[in-house]
């Protein structure tokens, strides 16, 4: 049986990461801004709050692990004592590479790692949609283990360090999304692969993108009436079947382009279309542009010198 996550975070490719060690002496403050990138952190002694832009602070104790697949801007912070308002700490840079916030003198009373990647599928955006928003799993030993071998990695410089890296990461994405997925994840297809009735309708959509699936066919997967069905899905997965559906096939037909693995008729009957003229149709309101004119540009960025 397909195995949907997977094939997400590898069609995502995680690459590029910074990850470092930080000491805090409370009370601080930390603000960040980038948005768009990979952000987790352990939680590995103390206590801290964490606050994404538009979404409640959530509290984090040693041993948990927050994994947001695209952030927005965030601030980490001390809990107790709290920091005061507009309080923005320094960060001291050591020889090491780790980081101190707050006092720079003094034992720590919070120690977290802290990690950036970036995803270097063009179609990262679209495949995002597809997860939960943000992921907390508490006191899983073995994220704390992957996020400190993405370390030691990432500032070593040994033969194939990318590729470690990328393999890592990728462990990393899909350990963390499993063990989430009966905490608080946020609508997405983590929380549709850990629902009993929904878990075999995604899978089969996956093992076979190119079936012409009907919202019954489905809905008869998950052993549901067709309106029963059509609300679970909207509710957990957080989109209507059919988009979700669409999404994929997309997506899929996108990397299929991009790699010049099969005709444009081979595509369109792998990816659910009826006729070539129903895919570039289709393709073409998803995408701005017909698969033929997507698949030149894409083989002409292959070409350009990409940045490291």
């Amino acid at each position: 049986m397909s195995d949907p996550l997977s094939e997400i975070i590898a069609l995502l490719r995680p690459r590029a990461p910074s990850s470092k060690l930080v000491d805090a002496a409370a009370p601080w403050r930390a603000r960040r801004t980038e948005v768009g990138l990979v952000y987790y952190c352990l939680l590995l002694s103390g206590r801290a709050r964490l606050e994404v832009d538009g979404k409640p602070p959530l509290d984090l104790k040693e041993g948990d692990f927050v994994l947001i697949p695209a952030t927005q801007a965030y601030t980490m912070s001390s809990v107790d004592p709290a920091p005061l308002p507009g309080l923005e700490s320094q960060r001291h840079m050591r020889n090491d590479g780790s980081v101190r916030l707050g006092h720079p003198e003094g034992p720590a009373g919070e120690q977290l790692l802290i990690g950036h990647c970036s995803f270097g599928s063009p179609d990262a955006g679209l495949l995002v949609s597809l997860l939960p928003d943000m992921i907390v799993v508490r006191g899983e030993k073995r994220l704390g283990d992957l996020a400190g071998l993405i370390r030691d990695e990432a500032r070593a410089d040994r033969p194939a360090r990318d590729m470690v890296l990328e393999h890592l990461l990728q462990v990393l994405m899909i350990e963390a999304l499993r063990s989430g997925a009966d905490t608080e994840a946020t609508p997405g297809l983590l929380r549709g692969l850990a629902d009993d009735r929904l878990s075999s309708t995604l899978r089969a959509m996956h093992a076979a993108p190119g079936h012409l699936w009907s919202v019954a066919d489905l809905a008869r997967e998950a052993g549901l009436s067709r309106s029963a069905f059509f609300t679970r899905f909207n509710r957990i997965v957080g989109m209507p079947p059919m988009d979700y559906l669409q999404n994929w096939r997309i997506t899929l037909a996108k990397h299929m382009l991009r790699t010049r693995q099969n005709s444009i008729a081979e595509i369109a009957e792998k990816v659910g279309y009826g006729s070539t003229s129903a895919f570039s149709v289709a393709f073409s309101r998803r995408v701005g542009q017909p698969p033929a004119h997507y698949a030149r540009t894409a083989a002409t960025a292959m070409q350009m010198p990409q940045d490291v």
